[in-house]
């Protein structure tokens, strides 16, 4: 005698397993299927995210690049002129403590010029998302080496001693200058290698090569300049620093020798084109340099467009 059901049920077995597989198999593939599109929907914003951690502020524009004052409120710091390897100067920085560290440029002025001739630069740059040290020379004579070594002397006191260190990323610097600060910072560029960015504004510079350059490099020069003129200075510069650096000339159409010592708006927008896009590594400002600028106030461009770095 068989115990009670077996039989009745011994056909029922089979196909529950099969129901209850199918079921298990397409709860699986929904879940899975779930899953991927979260997950997708997630990675697309996180990828973008990581690509470039350092942009700061919104995306730029024509009317922001060439504005007097960019997105960020600033403030400004004195240093004392006892500091060591420099003169002293001032600070320029964004307020903003909510957006991370910033990157950082410290800026020479020429031969027997004092910081107030650019003063002007330093809360235009700051304002964008930079902090600025504008530094004085140990003397006003100082030729180009000293001037390159005293830049580099303020980035080393920027982003360990200064009170603003704390708001600077110190793999993110550059260097500008103009006259013998320009040629300072080819100088500092070329013994920096690590160093993002230089911007030589009309250099002067007695040395002409530079093919062991390797930072990204953007010249600005006069067209009138008869201190140091373009021909024998900016153009010869320029050719001699590697392509593969990366690299720009500018040149501003009838500029005199002395264009950076009041405000210029065609100087302030491509040097901060050329800092965002290689000390913040920020591609948004990529449209502003390549292709060749259509600006009236420029008289010749050069450019090793499309950058890579």
């Amino acid at each position: 005698m068989h115990p009670p059901n077996i039989t009745s049920n011994s056909r029922s077995y089979p196909l529950r397993r099969r129901v209850a597989g199918i079921t298990a198999k397409l709860t699986l593939a929904v879940t899975l299927a779930v899953a991927l599109a979260a997950a997708g929907a997630g990675i697309a914003p996180a990828a973008q995210a990581a690509a470039n951690p350092y942009e700061r502020g919104p995306a730029p524009t024509e009317a922001s690049i060439s504005a007097a004052r960019g997105p960020f409120a600033t403030s400004q710091t004195s240093v004392s002129s006892l500091v060591t390897g420099f003169g002293g100067g001032t600070i320029y920085y964004p307020t903003d403590t909510g957006q991370g560290t910033f990157g950082a440029v410290a800026i020479s002025p020429g031969y027997t010029a004092r910081w107030s001739s650019l003063s002007w630069l330093g809360p235009r740059l700051a304002s964008q998302g930079f902090v600025v040290i504008g530094i004085e020379t140990e003397s006003l004579y100082d030729q180009p080496d000293e001037r390159g070594e005293q830049l580099l002397a303020a980035l080393d006191y920027l982003t360990q001693r200064s009170s603003v260190a704390n708001r600077i990323d110190p793999t993110r610097l550059a260097v500008a200058g103009h006259s013998m600060g320009g040629g300072g910072s080819l100088e500092a560029a070329d013994e920096r290698p690590s160093i993002q960015a230089a911007v030589p504004i009309a250099p002067w510079n007695s040395r002409k090569s530079w093919s062991g350059l390797r930072v990204p490099t953007m010249i600005i020069g006069g067209e009138s300049d008869s201190i140091a003129p373009v021909a024998t200075h900016s153009i010869p510069f320029y050719n001699s620093i590697p392509s593969a650096s990366e690299k720009a000339y500018l040149e501003l159409d009838n500029a005199s020798h002395f264009f950076p010592q009041t405000s210029n708006t065609t100087t302030a927008k491509y040097m901060i084109s050329w800092l965002k896009r290689f000390v913040d590594n920020d591609t948004r400002y990529e449209q502003f340099l390549c292709p060749a600028p259509d600006d009236n106030d420029i008289s010749d461009y050069r450019d090793t467009c499309p950058h890579a770095g």
